[in-house]
């Protein structure tokens, strides 16, 4: 059989596969509109549909449009995504929409070179948004549609490694079908790895590419592709300073880059010494209440935080450093704090006879003001030797 002939013959089993079994009722599925696709594709990016929807439905209600997302303060869109995870792809969303509006007059651009030129869009991100929204006929390669091909084929190796990567691009982009097919078909390969070619357990009797399978075959389905080499992550540990005035706590925003870049979180040292001055400039007399350890994975390390409560006695001065904040515990729930300190607060300094709930649609901003005006203590300073 001719590369060619091969190549129609799987594209053409998507396809008719995608019309019978495929997912076609997600929320960013009804209409074509190129904001909708690339926001539901920015989202999707190492996170489960099931997991996207919610956040995608409220972000939509906030954020109808392109100019309604530029426009809004980056404050409002990271609380929005908090609990998402990978928050620079939120910071990535807003600066790509202000570029959208100010250089594109806000309508997207859907040729790939110019999409993958845009904060936070890379080549198999341009290309679904392309295929969906104009029928382009350019590949994707996400983690899912790797599985598909890296099995289908028998590719050794693990996908991420740049020769790997190279074979299975190559492989896709011999594979598209006519354009008339293209969003069909890019939908399909998605669903299909989501839901048939799963990493565990495939339901191979339910694929539309079991004939052709090499991985099915040669019985070596569970083998590919080839997973990448584990290593320990390193681990980490830092203090963080649960500051407690009136119903208020004591936040600090994080640096716009790194780690929950641009959100609020406990102000974090890299010793209980450091963590104990900033304690003694906001009480000069600190009682400090070490809390259990809180244990958080990131990508490339594990953190274990280590919290020491301090419930202040005297009315703190006003805080003069920009990136401290007193909260009123009752927002806690819609400003934008990374999930695990959430969780903190939730636990441990919630006010009495209040509820955690579910973050809702509105996003309320860290307020820049003390909790009250009398009192002569020190203001807290932001230290320097903050860990992440």
């Amino acid at each position: 059989m001719s590369a060619p002939r091969a190549g129609r013959t799987f594209a053409a089993r998507i396809v008719a596969w995608q019309a019978a079994h495929g997912r076609k009722d997600l929320p960013w599925q009804v209409n074509r509109d190129p904001y909708r696709i690339w926001l539901s594709e920015v989202m999707l990016q190492q996170t489960q549909v099931a997991t996207v929807v919610p956040y995608f439905t409220r972000f939509c209600e906030r954020f109808p449009n392109v100019e309604a997302l530029a426009a809004a303060p980056l404050t409002d869109v990271l609380s929005l995504w908090a609990g998402l995870g990978y928050y620079a792809r939120a910071r990535n969303l807003h600066a790509c929409a202000k570029q959208v509006v100010e250089r594109f007059g806000s309508r997207f651009p859907l040729n790939t070179s110019v999409l993958t030129g845009l904060p936070g869009i890379g080549r198999s991100t341009a290309a679904a948004i392309a295929a969906f929204c104009a029928n382009a006929r350019v590949p994707i390669l996400d983690g899912n549609v790797k599985r598909v091909l890296a099995r289908h084929f028998s590719v050794e190796g693990n996908p991420s490694q740049a020769r790997v990567e190279r074979l299975l691009w190559d492989k896709a982009a011999s594979l598209l079908p006519p354009k008339s097919d293209m969003a069909a078909y890019t939908q399909g390969l998605m669903d299909l790895g989501a839901t048939v070619c799963t990493r565990r357990a495939p339901k191979c009797g339910a694929c539309p590419l079991r004939r052709s399978c090499i991985a099915k075959e040669t019985g070596r389905v569970e083998q590919l592709p080839a997973a990448r080499v584990r290593r320990s992550l390193p681990s980490r540990r830092a203090w963080a300073l649960l500051a407690l005035h009136e119903n208020r706590v004591l936040l600090q925003q994080r640096a716009p880059a790194g780690v929950w870049g641009g959100l609020y979180a406990l102000p974090q040292f890299t010793s209980a010494a450091a963590l104990r001055r900033a304690a003694s400039a906001i009480d000069c007399r600190p009682r400090l209440q070490a809390l259990p350890p809180r244990l958080h994975a990131f990508t490339h390390f594990s953190l274990t935080l280590l919290p020491m409560r301090l419930d202040v006695r005297a009315p703190p001065q006003a805080l003069h450093e920009s990136d401290l904040v007193w909260l009123p515990l009752e927002h806690i729930d819609t400003a934008p704090l990374p999930a695990p300190v959430l969780s903190l607060l939730r636990e441990t300094a919630r006010p009495a006879g209040t509820a955690a709930t579910d973050r809702p649609v509105a996003a309320s901003r860290p307020e820049r003001r003390q909790p009250s005006s009398s009192g002569s203590t020190p203001s807290a300073t932001r230290k320097r030797d903050t860990m992440l």
